[in-house]
């Protein structure tokens, strides 16, 4: 299992979504929390599991919610990239590849 981490601006989409659904609805920004933790868990277990989108940038769909997590592999770790909304500009996030 590869440990996980996160680009500031992944975490702060990550935290933005999860107030606005909490806003929607009380407890839903949690479930939205858990939802992403969970695609977390299953990139660091099988990381070469999901589809490359560019380069080599994968994506994993996030469970009842319209987000993916754009992350590659980088040696011992998964670097997330973004927690990107599906219908969101979708080449937004390629600035913070290295």
């Amino acid at each position: 299992m590869k440990p996980v981490e996160l680009h500031p601006e992944a975490e702060a989409e990550m935290r933005v979504a999860a107030r606005w659904y909490h806003a929607c609805q009380p407890g839903l920004g949690t479930r939205f929390l858990r939802e992403v933790a969970q695609a977390g868990k299953r990139i660091a277990s099988h990381p070469e599991a999901w589809p490359i989108v560019s380069g080599s940038v994968r994506r994993c769909l996030v469970d009842s919610f319209p987000f993916g997590l754009l992350y590659r592999v980088e040696g011992e770790k998964v670097y997330v990239l973004a927690v990107m909304h599906q219908k969101r500009e979708p080449n937004y996030w390629k600035c913070r590849v290295l």
